[in-house]
């Protein structure tokens, strides 16, 4: 089980934004957020969108970086993964 954080590369809001995820539990990764600050507000239904001042920050607490790339390949292995078709009808 691991926490994985991705770049920084979503601009919104004046910032850039990075995805934080599990690669196995939503439960997991609501903990690890709430832990770490980081407001329920953030959850978009399979991750966490978090600033990017707070990468260096979220690593450090044991979150694994990895590319964008990376990341979606881990979250749709976990069955976590919310596809784009399920937004729209969600």
């Amino acid at each position: 089980m691991a926490i994985l954080i991705d770049d920084p590369r979503w601009p919104a809001h004046g910032r850039l934004w990075a995805h934080l995820v599990s690669d196995s539990d939503l439960d997991e990764l609501h903990a690890f957020a709430a832990a770490n600050g980081i407001p329920r507000r953030g959850f978009d239904r399979d991750h966490y969108d978090v600033p990017e001042d707070a990468l260096a920050r979220l690593v450090a607490a044991g979150a694994e970086h990895v590319s964008g790339h990376e990341l979606v390949k881990r979250l749709i292995a976990s069955g976590l993964r919310i596809t784009a078709r399920e937004r729209r009808e969600g």
